[in-house]
């Protein structure tokens, strides 16, 4: 097969949002629709790529991170580090950029909606909250999240919150790094079930995971992870957590992140092949089935492989899959189709 346009793809994480608000506070949506440095993602880059949609993450970095990136001390970042403030903040920006983008990005909350950016290619933007250190334990701020579009959450991310604990560990490591979840993280899964917020595994430690398929009635999904059997990063997921998903039907969209990829754990893009991606796209369909296998780049997160570059560098890693021996159904699928699947399973469309 040759490509000769983008195969359109729908992704299920990346830190635009993030970058944004930490590198360009002053005009994020100038930035956004000329070019962001630095960075993989921005609205020609994207249209680029073939990139049609997926989960933009808001996510409250750590103190030191906020400090680093602004060239500040830690106590100077703190003065001004509210958790909820950084969200809010976040949200915002996703609104700018839909208000700016003169109809060509929309946020998204059902499925009909991200079908339409499709069939009429524009920029489908599901709000994800990755961590939820903005959500107080009696989950009084849920709904009005779930007003401002807000339709996935990964309770987690690496560090404890009223919820539990992320995973956490050095490569190579387990995922079994801490206790499960907190009465708070309970009552959390339950009311995501309720609203058809879709749950995020992926920082979850092995405890906290096992409670989640143990309380959930929806698909179990891991919006950018990996597998664990060929990359013991304590943040991929083992073969008997593979098995759990595959039963609740659920989805692992694979991390572009090369500390994800490879058998080493190394963060070196330049010598990370694409085929990389590939090997865990294979050994993932292998366990979970052609019907539960996307894309969860990581894009503005993560050390990348230099041949797929950025978000442009897309029909790269389509064409690496194809001379992998993907026909044109499956790469339609896992471009794709098996989000907007796993989408419907999760929100009850």
């Amino acid at each position: 097969m040759t490509i000769l346009s983008p195969l359109p793809v729908f992704d299920g994480h990346n830190d635009l949002l993030l970058k944004l608000w930490l590198d360009h506070p002053d005009d994020p949506v100038a930035a956004f629709y000329s070019r962001v440095e630095n960075g993989h993602l921005d609205f020609a880059r994207m249209k680029r790529g073939g990139f049609f949609g997926g989960l933009f993450a808001v996510f409250i970095p750590p103190v030191s991170y906020v400090a680093q990136m602004r060239n500040q001390t830690e106590e100077q970042a703190l003065a001004s580090y509210d958790p909820l403030a950084i969200t809010e903040a976040q949200i915002a920006i996703m609104y700018r950029l839909e208000q700016a983008s003169e109809g060509r990005l929309r946020i998204c909350r059902t499925l009909s909606e991200i079908e339409y950016c499709r069939r009429h290619q524009l920029i489908a933007a599901v709000l994800h909250i990755e961590g939820a250190g903005a959500l107080d334990a009696e989950l009084t701020r849920l709904d009005r999240f779930y007003d401002l579009g807000v339709r996935s959450i990964g309770p987690f991310w690496n560090l404890p919150n009223a919820f539990g604990e992320g995973v956490t560990g050095s490569f190579p490591g387990s995922p079994d790094s801490g206790a499960g979840l907190t009465p708070a993280g309970k009552a959390l899964i339950r009311a995501c079930n309720q609203r058809r917020i879709m749950l995020d595994v992926s920082h979850m430690n092995e405890k906290a995971f096992w409670d989640t398929a143990a309380l959930s009635n929806r698909p179990l999904v891991a919006t950018h992870s990996n597998a664990h059997t060929l990359c013991p990063q304590p943040r991929n997921l083992t073969d008997a957590q593979l098995e759990t998903i595959a039963q609740s039907n659920g989805f692992v969209g694979v991390n572009f992140g090369t500390a994800f990829l490879r058998a080493d754990g190394k963060r070196d893009s330049a010598t990370t092949p694409l085929t990389e991606i590939v090997k865990h796209i294979e050994f993932l369909i292998a366990k979970l089935g052609e019907d539960r296998v996307g894309f969860g780049s990581d894009f503005d997160g993560v050390n990348i492989p230099q041949q797929l570059g950025d978000v442009s560098g897309l029909p790269h890693l389509m064409q690496a899959m194809s001379h992998a021996g993907f026909d044109d159904r499956l790469l339609e699928k896992l471009a794709w189709r098996n989000w907007l699947r796993t989408l419907a399973a999760s929100w009850g469309e």
